[in-house]
């Protein structure tokens, strides 16, 4: 896919992987559609970060958990563009354990909300709009949790609801492949620690965590370190350009976190003569 003069839709771009992917995509001509929420103390440098971009962009405050407010951003969309090319459906919320402690009602509701409901109702909103296109691309991003769930290291990290719905995201990656064939590719990028998102950056990992249980998770990864917002922007850059053949797949970028950090030792001498 060409990428100059493309329509995107990014949501969570007020900060961290959202912003990242928006800022990468608009140093290739695309022109945004940019979604916000939370984090109002970040709007301000989220606006002066993109404008200096010098490229088209539209911000839109709206909490995507409500279906009404879903369907405006797609109304703006197909009344400004008539089209959606690139749909990057970054849009979660996981409580730690180590901060929330035991569940409540409200945040269960909040991360099943977030980060399963939303992206429903955003592709289906947006679907019309990405089959007017004659390439479109769809990313839905999600989380390892939905592999280890709360378990060993990341027990302190990955809540129970938070891994439900990351597991549920795979559903709906392989769904919306089959409904978008062959002109809509949709694809899953599958996340491990990352600043801003489970490492660095966040308020479990700067304000709760002791060092040992920091290094804990770190020595649990085969690549030695948490990922970065730009490690994300690659991999996501690779799916829309690089990747026309690939559909309903999740691509798992994790550093080898899945893997457990287990390293392989040396062959056994076996019992029999060589």
């Amino acid at each position: 896919m060409k990428l100059e003069n493309r329509i995107a839709l990014v949501l969570g771009a007020v900060k961290g992987i959202g912003k990242g992917i928006g800022i990468a995509l608009a140093k290739k001509g695309v022109r945004l559609v940019l979604t916000r929420h939370d984090w109002e103390d970040a709007f301000d440098q989220m606006e002066a970060d993109f404008f200096a971009t010098e490229t088209e962009h539209h911000i839109i405050t709206a909490d995507l958990r409500q279906i009404d407010q879903v369907e405006q951003v797609a109304r703006f969309i197909r009344d400004r563009y008539g089209k959606l090319d690139i749909l990057i459906n970054n849009i979660e919320r996981g409580g730690w354990p180590v901060v929330h402690g035991a569940y409540v009602e409200e945040q269960w509701d909040l991360e099943m909300e977030t980060t399963l409901k939303a992206k429903r109702w955003v592709f289906d909103s947006v679907f019309p709009l990405l089959q007017a296109s004659d390439d479109a691309v769809v990313i839905n991003l999600s989380s390892v949790a939905a592999i280890t769930g709360r378990s060993g290291p990341a027990a302190l990290v990955f809540n129970d609801a938070y891994a439900a719905a990351n597991r549920g995201v795979k559903v709906l990656t392989e769904t919306w492949a089959r409904m978008g064939a062959p002109n809509v590719r949709v694809n899953e990028l599958m996340l491990g620690l990352f600043e801003t998102r489970h490492a660095q950056g966040t308020r479990g990992w700067t304000q709760v965590l002791a060092p040992g249980e920091k290094q804990a998770l770190v020595n649990h990864t085969l690549a030695g370190r948490t990922g970065t917002i730009e490690d994300v922007v690659k991999a996501c850059l690779f799916m829309i350009q690089d990747a026309p053949y690939m559909t309903g797949s999740v691509l798992r970028l994790d550093g080898g976190f899945v893997l457990a950090g287990e390293k392989i030792p040396p062959m056994p001498g076996g019992i029999l003569p060589a």
